[in-house]
């Protein structure tokens, strides 16, 4: 029995990264797999395309290619974010599913945006630098301007994968949780135990702000310097989405003048500069955007796309992945990782 074609195309991802060895021989044993990452031909992926069942990577698939297409059943983008590369209405149109692997890192960014929240709550790495560079103070002459997480009232921007698997884990705190999520009923927020509210409202009563909303033209410097301006002095901000979502150059002049702490995962230029000044601020927590990808993360993508394709072979809808929402899906401004 012929197996279904699947075209492997995964740069900037690598398939050892995103594969074990039991997963990759998974999929090869379930697919004919054309590894375009162990042998780069164009000319041959265009030539197969027709007969494909799915692809994986994130190729540019305009709408002539994807009518050339017609038995295409899946494109699953393995980066982590839906990008402008591929005629959407077309694919649609086509019957293909749009599927991404944002969620396979929600668990690991919501895991360090608790680590940076405690951190910038207590002060961690500003007082292992003085120490290290010879401070002797201890005790309370190192806590005056820390903070508990328990009890505090918390607000969460973005209600997706990684707001809801980071609300699920600070369950725990009791805190007074407010959402601001516009594309969400206020039905969805209420089940949770949290309170809907607006976002003027959730910055001006959270002490922890964590900024899980993603890039839209809408959302493009959601917090400008009006927005900041609303936060309590000394309040928490955790920066793990995308750094669209924040005038930087605003969120400086406030850090600067001490009014409140932040810990940064996602900047506007990557890597960070060496002379960037928020290097030089102790109420800034400088994170290389390094809180999703780690290798459990990874390694977990591959096997979502196992469990994916093989349910659409069956005839079933994918279950694991992300599916891209026509409603939604252009909205995106995302950019991918280096």
């Amino acid at each position: 029995m012929t197996k279904p074609v699947v075209l492997f195309k995964p740069a900037p991802q690598l398939r050892d990264r995103i594969f074990t060895p039991e997963s990759w021989r998974r999929l090869t044993d379930s697919f004919d797999v054309i590894d375009y990452e162990a042998r780069p031909d164009d000319e041959d992926f265009a030539r197969r395309l027709p007969t494909a069942f799915a692809v994986i990577g994130q190729p540019d698939l305009d709408a002539d290619a994807l009518r050339s297409a017609p038995d295409l059943r899946a494109i699953v983008n393995v980066e982590g974010n839906f990008f402008p590369n591929i005629d959407y209405p077309a694919a649609f149109a086509n019957g293909t599913r749009v599927l991404g692997c944002g969620t396979a890192y929600s668990q690991a960014v919501a895991e360090y945006s608790l680590a940076l929240a405690l951190d910038i709550a207590r002060g961690i790495t500003r007082e292992d630098h003085a120490t290290r560079e010879g401070s002797t103070a201890i005790v309370s002459a190192t806590t005056a301007d820390s903070i508990l997480l328990r009890g505090a009232a918390v607000g969460i921007i973005g209600y997706g994968n990684l707001g809801r698997a980071f609300h699920a884990l600070i369950e725990p705190f009791n805190n007074e949780t407010r959402i601001h999520d516009p594309w969400l009923p206020q039905s969805i927020i209420h089940d949770t135990g949290a309170i809907p509210a607006s976002l003027d409202e959730t910055l001006q009563t959270s002490d922890f702000v964590f900024m899980f909303a993603t890039a839209t033209a809408d959302s493009e410097h959601l917090l400008n310097a009006e927005k900041l301006d609303l936060l309590k002095p000394g309040a928490r901000l955790v920066l793990v989405s995308r750094a669209a979502v924040v005038d930087y150059d605003a969120l400086l002049e406030r850090l600067q003048a001490g009014k409140l702490h932040a810990a940064i995962d996602v900047w506007p230029e990557e890597p960070i500069p060496a002379d960037d000044p928020f290097l030089s601020l102790n109420n800034v927590v400088v994170s290389a955007h390094r809180a999703g990808g780690i290798p459990q993360a990874f390694f977990s993508i591959g096997e979502m796309v196992c469990d994916d394709l093989e349910l659409l072979r069956d005839g079933l809808p994918p279950a694991r992945l992300q599916v891209a929402a026509p409603e939604l899906v252009t909205r995106y401004r995302n950019k991918p990782v280096g």
